[in-house]
């Protein structure tokens, strides 16, 4: 498969119709007709379907759209960096997941660009599952991530700060006058907890038993929708601190007691060819 072919696939299925797709081409009508069909054949599929007035994608079409992406993106971070490779420039990829600790990546680079701005920066944002997935297919250089995780396969970097967990909770429930809770306090309240792998074993062990043990109605990827809900009083959710800004709204953070604190890393896939640009910010990080 071609990657001109691919971005022609990719156009269609952003405009929707053969023929404007054609015009954003350049491309006569018939001409990007058969590519596609002769695309379709190469893979033995399927891509779309040709309505009255616009296309609509299978599910193998859908499938290619969400990989093609990342394949043409891939590429064009590669040729960037490759092209700008004497001098430090180029872009560098970082995902994240919600945390406080990205202030301290924001810091780091601040001064980076201060010194190189011609360096762009392309963030993602998503649990650590999400980003450890982007490491290993290489869309991404570096991940923040909080733990648990399991991050023995690749280099990582502990980052000199901790999370705090607790329970955000709507200002008119029962726990919102404490100063902490502990695990009885929590154990009849309706929980959306973080569906990141490993966070159950975490709880268990502040527990000191199952997760069974609370009333979990659902999970949230990431936090600011689940912070709605607590808003309109439907649940709470179990959450890292700084994260949800509760001044002048009825939310409220409370801490966990014991504290349940998490680490935060910075991985990157290990034998991974940095740009310069994504060496120079690893050795800003590295003189912390």
């Amino acid at each position: 498969m071609e990657l001109r072919v691919l971005t022609y696939f990719l156009t269609v299925a952003r405009e929707k119709t053969i023929s404007k797709a054609a015009e954003v081409l350049n491309l006569s009508q018939p001409t990007l007709s058969k590519q596609l069909k002769e695309l379709e054949n190469e893979l033995g599929v399927t891509l779309f379907t040709r309505g009255n007035r616009f296309i609509t994608l299978t599910e193998d079409g859908i499938y290619l759209v969400n990989r093609g992406s990342e394949i043409l993106s891939l590429v064009e971070s590669t040729t960037t960096n490759l092209i700008k490779n004497d001098v430090i420039s180029g872009q560098i990829t970082i995902g994240g997941g919600e945390t406080r600790a990205f202030k301290f990546i924001g810091e780091r680079l601040h001064a980076l660009r201060d010194n190189y701005p011609d360096i762009n920066i392309h963030l993602y944002s998503g649990n650590a599952d999400d980003i450890l997935e982007k490491v290993d297919k290489g869309l991404i250089d570096f991940g923040l991530v909080i733990d648990p995780v399991e991050k023995q396969k690749y280099e990582y970097m502990r980052l000199p700060l901790v999370d705090y967990s607790g329970i955000l909770v709507n200002n008119s429930h029962p726990l919102a006058n404490k100063e902490v809770v502990v695990a009885n306090d929590i154990k009849d309240t309706p929980l959306l907890i973080s569906n990141q792998s490993l966070v159950d074993n975490q709880l268990s062990e502040w527990l000191g038993g199952s997760i069974d043990y609370l009333n979990i109605i659902g999970t949230y990827n990431l936090l600011y929708n689940a912070s709605l809900l607590v808003r309109e009083g439907v649940t709470s959710a179990l959450c890292i601190d700084g994260i949800i800004n509760t001044t002048d709204i009825n939310l409220k953070f409370i801490p966990l007691s014991p504290p349940l604190t998490a680490n935060i890393n910075i991985v990157w896939k290990k034998n991974h060819r940095f740009s310069n640009a994504s060496k120079e910010f690893l050795r800003l990080l590295m003189m912390d």
